[in-house]
């Protein structure tokens, strides 16, 4: 198997990892994942990247990494970002920006680090699992052990139920 980029960084930061080969034929949403590589859907996090107007005719992107089965709240994440508002980044915008393509975009190794947050549901389990950097790869790993790799704090960002 050929190394993705957040393989690479995150065997450079020394970090443990799992990896998960899955056929995407099947689906590559964090609900589909979780089923095949077995593991409760609380326990496997999709990563979602969002678009804040900087007020200069420009954008601030954030990163956001939540569980599957859960809706990133608009209003949490706006507020753990320290902005007034902010939107899901369109879809044609993710791959310039990130270097990743839709179900396969991993908060690890995106072509800049931007300001991270991972939900705080991740330090109640041992690991969490999250994409590997492309489409039919998932990793799992320590959610503690990621964070002051690519910079994330934690966060409540979760529309509650």
């Amino acid at each position: 198997m050929l190394k993705t980029n957040a393989m690479r960084i995150l065997d450079t930061a020394k970090i443990k990892y799992r990896v998960y080969e899955y056929n995407p034929e099947q689906g590559v949403d964090a609900v589909s994942v979780a089923k095949y590589v077995q593991k409760p859907v609380e326990q496997v996090f999709k990563t979602l990247v969002t678009q804040a107007s900087d007020g200069k005719h420009g954008f601030l992107h954030f990163v956001f990494v939540v569980p599957a089965n859960s809706e990133l709240s608009v209003k949490k994440a706006a507020h753990a970002a320290g902005v007034k508002d902010l939107e899901m980044l369109p879809l044609k915008k993710l791959l310039p920006l990130t270097g990743y393509i839709h179900g396969g975009c991993s908060p690890v190794g995106m072509k800049k680090l931007f300001p991270t947050f991972i939900d705080e549901t991740a330090i109640l389990f041992d690991t969490i699992c999250l994409s590997g950097g492309k489409i039919g790869l998932t990793l799992e790993l320590n959610a503690e052990d990621l964070a002051p790799a690519i910079g994330a704090k934690f966060a409540d960002l979760t529309i509650d139920k």
